[in-house]
């Protein structure tokens, strides 16, 4: 009930506290201001690996998530157009002919004659009948009405219900092209974090042919001496099974491989069978120094904090809607145009009719459909606001969580390269005192073991590596800054602005 809604709804409404204030620092960074990254593919080429830089520019251009993003805008801008529409007036050209038959019975009908009750009356049957005939004499009657002209209706907006609603709708359209950013990172990350799994798999399968080649190597050494009875069948059984164990872990590096192709594959739009991915190393890559710069600058170099930012602004002009609602609406209407009974009349100066008005509207009663309408859109005004700042949180605690990573991988790298070098200088000594026959197989094998497990997880470290420089990349928002989002709602209003006209 929009009366009762006007005293009991408080209409006065409070927002709730949305300051988030950012950290001074990072706590893995140096507290200092900072450019914003390298966007797109210009990042990809800081890893030096022109196939990467090629993919992301492919993705960039044929990514079916960031055409569907795209889709989304133009449907965002539509919607804006739409809503907007009410801001101006409504103008209609129509034309009408008409033919309608009258009855005779009812232009021609006796005033309160009934026959049943004439006769009741003491009227004669001969004079009823009479009457009634009479009746059914009367010829109908026929008429045109042909109508040509305009009609047109403007509400005048005196709440900003109708204001309101455009500027929620095109609010919208800019939060639109913010997601559309957040998917494009998020793409690039991904295709990104594919090619840098390929080569370290890639890496890995070299790694575990060289180490089949190697056991292969000492089982013929093994096989040598068995045959002059300086060894045992225990000791060719187990070489032959370190042998076996390391065959075994090819074919699922493989499976990795092709699968991990075929995600790249979907993130550039295409079928697996039309990739060609030639690969590499990540030993030939080089890692891309990133500055994150202050907390504060890294919040307005979100795409997704710009986005959530904006749906919260909406969302309070169509609280500002909601609360408009529930005072009168006044509706200016006029019409303009010709009208004759007869079509060769039509074009006639006196078949000029206009008519001009207005129409005052006070909800009363509606069952409280206003004051609902009104707490729902609040409701959503806080759901925006709660999820505004979880974003904030988000941007924050990615950024930290990307450094810290950054930090730490490196140091796994470092470590894991010393440990692969003692390795190997235990390798080689454990297979020269082998053949001299100081040590037995079992020393050997664990020897050669530990080699494999430290080479294999250097590679897993140098993929973390890399692909924490990836997080941090998305972490600080890809390339986008205050510029971009400048750019983004400059392109929202020229879409807006654009092909207006009183034609479709």
């Amino acid at each position: 009930m929009a009366v009762a809604g006007l005293s009991s709804c408080n209409l006065d409404w409070e927002k709730p506290d949305l300051a988030v204030p950012p950290p001074e620092r990072f706590n893995e960074a140096k507290p200092k201001s900072a450019r914003p990254i390298a966007s797109g593919s210009d990042f990809a080429g800081k890893f030096g690996s022109k196939e990467l830089t090629e993919f992301t520019s492919r993705a960039l251009s044929d990514n079916l998530a960031i055409a569907a993003a795209v889709a989304r805008i133009d449907q965002a801008d539509a919607n804006a157009r739409i809503v907007s529409s009410a801001l101006w007036p409504s103008i209609n050209f129509g034309a009408n002919a008409q033919r309608a038959q009258v009855p005779g019975t009812v232009i021609g009908e006796v005033p309160n004659f009934n026959p049943t009750k004439a006769l009741l009356q003491g009227a004669g049957k001969d004079e009823a009948a009479a009457l009634a005939e009479s009746l059914a004499s009367f010829s109908a009657t026929r008429t045109n009405l042909f109508t040509l002209g305009l009609n047109a209706s403007y509400e005048i907006d005196f709440w900003g219900k109708n204001q309101s609603a455009s500027n929620a709708a095109r609010i919208l359209a800019n939060a639109s092209r913010f997601d559309r950013d957040v998917v494009e990172i998020a793409t690039l990350a991904a295709v990104m974090n594919a090619y840098l799994q390929v080569l370290a798999v890639q890496d890995q399968l070299k790694i575990a042919v060289e180490h089949v080649r190697i056991a292969d190597h000492v089982l013929g050494a093994i096989t040598a001496r068995l045959e002059k009875g300086a060894a045992t069948m225990l000791d060719y059984g187990q070489q032959a099974a370190v042998l076996a164990g390391q065959k075994a872990t090819i074919p699922p590096l493989e499976q990795i491989l092709r699968q991990t192709k075929v995600t790249l594959a979907v993130l550039l739009g295409e079928t697996p069978e039309t990739i060609d991915v030639k690969g590499g190393s990540l030993k030939g890559l080089r890692y891309p120094r990133l500055d994150p710069g202050l907390p504060s600058e890294v919040l307005l170099r979100r795409p997704d904090v710009a986005e959530a930012e904006a749906i919260l602004a909406s969302r309070e002009f169509s609280v500002l809607r909601a609360r408009a609602a529930f005072f009168p609406s006044i509706t200016l209407n006029g019409q303009y145009g010709l009208q004759s009974i007869v079509l060769r009349n039509l074009l006639r100066p006196e078949a000029v009719a206009w008519e001009i008005g207005s129409n005052l509207a006070q909800p009363l009663f509606d069952g409280f459909n206003l004051q609902g309408r009104y707490q729902l859109e609040q409701g959503r005004y806080k759901e925006a606001a709660a999820l505004y700042r979880q974003r904030i949180l988000a941007a924050l605690a990615d950024t930290e969580s990307a450094l810290i990573a950054a930090k730490e991988t490196a140091k796994s790298v470092k470590i894991g390269e010393e440990a692969l070098a003692m390795s190997k200088i235990a390798l080689n000594a454990a297979q020269a005192q082998l053949l001299e026959g100081t040590i037995d197989v079992i020393t050997l094998s664990t020897v050669q073991t530990t080699y494999f497990q430290y080479d294999f997880n250097l590679v897993l470290a140098r993929l973390a590596h890399f692909q924490s420089a990836v997080s941090l990349y998305q972490a600080l928002g890809g390339g986008w800054s205050p510029t971009t989002r400048n750019a983004e709602i400059a392109r929202a209003d020229e879409a807006y602005e654009a092909d207006k006209g009183p034609w479709p």
